[in-house]
């Protein structure tokens, strides 16, 4: 039975020699085979994005970060073409996301203000805040802040999706080696670290959010079949727990 990864190399060398029939029927092949990825990659991501974001629009994306990976593919380094291929359709649709900014002007502000109320909160009570807290903080009603979180659906914590530290390159570009620097272990063992003391301060509704969407993968629907809230308020704990981690992460790195 050949592997992905042998079916890409046969396509790059058909691309190498010039056999152009050869090569075009095989980048069909692979086309086909790996598009059900960029859905289900496209589909993940348009559950974090707010409605007026066509799925159409992340899935062209996605088939752009799959051509990318079917011509940019190496097994020699040890990265099984599936793993590969993932991190490129993600990337390209996460690029084409940003580059259309998305997230307006006046939500990003917002964000910021929710960010700086939960500090300020912190400091003054020593513990997190509770949503009324924030909003008295804010000077808003429990209603308006809980429309402020509403409209954050969709922002990235930080480390997720890019670097912490500000650094242009993501987690697709140092997807190079099985082979990690002590330097690129070092750093990732203490963001990992750093999340997961961030993550251990969070409510506990919010640690099982958190969880059930990142680690096992559940949409937002199915998190709140299983917690048994509307899907509304699951995205509302979903966006103040991604607020909370990144106001956290920015205090540790002092962002």
């Amino acid at each position: 039975m050949l592997t992905a990864g042998s079916e890409i190399n046969r396509y790059l060398e058909a691309s190498q020699m010039n056999f152009e029939e050869d090569k075009t029927r095989r980048r069909e092949e692979l086309i086909m085979t790996y598009a059900p990825l960029v859905k289900f990659v496209a589909e993940r991501l348009a559950i974090r994005m707010p409605s007026h974001i066509s799925k159409d629009d992340l899935t062209s994306a996605g088939i752009i970060g799959l051509f990318d990976a079917i011509d940019n593919y190496d097994s020699n380094r040890g990265i099984k073409f599936e793993t590969y291929a993932f991190y490129r359709i993600k990337g390209a649709i996460l690029d084409e996301m940003r580059r259309l900014d998305w997230i307006p002007r006046s939500v990003r502000r917002e964000i910021q203000e929710i960010e700086a109320a939960i500090t300020s909160v912190r400091v003054k009570l020593g513990r997190d805040p509770e949503d009324h807290e924030i909003a008295l903080e804010l000077g808003v009603s429990l209603e308006s802040y809980f429309k402020m979180i509403d409209k954050a659906k969709g922002i990235n914590l930080l480390s997720l999706d890019e670097s912490v530290t500000g650094s242009s390159v993501t987690t697709v570009n140092k997807i190079k080696s099985k082979t990690p620097s002590p330097l690129d272990e070092l750093n990732k063992n203490e963001v990992k670290r750093v999340i997961a003391d961030a993550m251990s301060k969070l409510s506990e509704k919010e640690q099982l959010v958190v969880s059930l969407y990142y680690f096992d993968e559940l949409t937002l629907k199915e998190i709140a079949r299983v917690m048994g809230l509307t899907e509304s308020r699951i995205s509302q704990i979903h966006s103040k727990a991604i607020i909370t981690l990144r106001v956290k992460l920015k205090s540790y790195y002092g962002c």
